[in-house]
């Protein structure tokens, strides 16, 4: 009688999504896919019930040592959400962000590649975006997650405090940032802008995954 123990594998994101029971299947399913999710289980039972749940939920989260502080307090995250990420390309000098509706890992809306932004600035207009993208939708009560205090605090402030110099380089980043405190300026809003936790809850699900 064989010793080893039966696996499931849990694939969120993936050529064909889905659980499968042995490796050789589930990477044909992620092998070449950017952005791949997956993971493997023990049991199909709760195999069954990650694969109803975000991926980011069981996967790239930290492990806790004596040192790390208790991050039970922090709750979890409100699945009728919008999640915001932007990230910065080191050999292109580019920036770009996007918004995704947590609950179904859906993309509503993607800026980008901008020549000469930086990350914070990506995420002080991602969540612009995401509220003008609420207001028009009549969203008011939906909350929105980014993972840059920066960001969130410029939003509250209704000014980007960015160290970037304008000049004819940059005009075009200068123009979205203008616009963007011209909105804020201009319009109330209800939703809430929160912090997403990623020492508690693992990587910021909008994330484009170049770390």
């Amino acid at each position: 009688m064989s010793n080893i123990k039966p696996k499931y594998y849990v694939v969120w994101k993936g050529k064909e999504p889905g659980i499968y029971t042995n490796w050789n299947d589930c990477k044909q399913q992620v092998e070449g896919f950017t952005g791949a999710a997956y993971k493997s289980f023990t049991s199909k039972e709760e195999a069954e019930q990650a694969y109803k749940e975000h991926f980011a939920r069981h996967i790239y989260k930290k492990e806790k040592t004596e040192s790390t502080k208790d991050l039970s307090a922090v709750g979890t995250p409100i699945h009728e959400s919008i999640i915001v990420d932007a990230a910065w390309n080191s050999v292109q000098k580019d920036m770009e962000y996007q918004g995704i509706l947590y609950k179904t890992n859906t993309r509503i809306f993607h800026m980008g590649p901008l020549a000469n932004g930086t990350n914070n600035i990506g995420e002080f207009l991602a969540i612009v975006h995401a509220l003008g993208y609420c207001k028009k939708h009549n969203m008011h009560s939906m909350p929105i997650y980014s993972d840059s205090r920066n960001a969130i605090g410029w939003v509250k402030a209704k000014k980007c405090k960015t160290n970037l110099e304008q000049s004819a380089k940059t005009q075009h980043i200068f123009n979205l940032i203008h616009r963007a405190e011209n909105w804020l300026q201009e319009n109330n809003y209800r939703n809430k802008i929160l912090k997403w936790e990623t020492e508690a809850w693992g990587e910021n699900p909008a994330d484009f995954g170049r770390k």
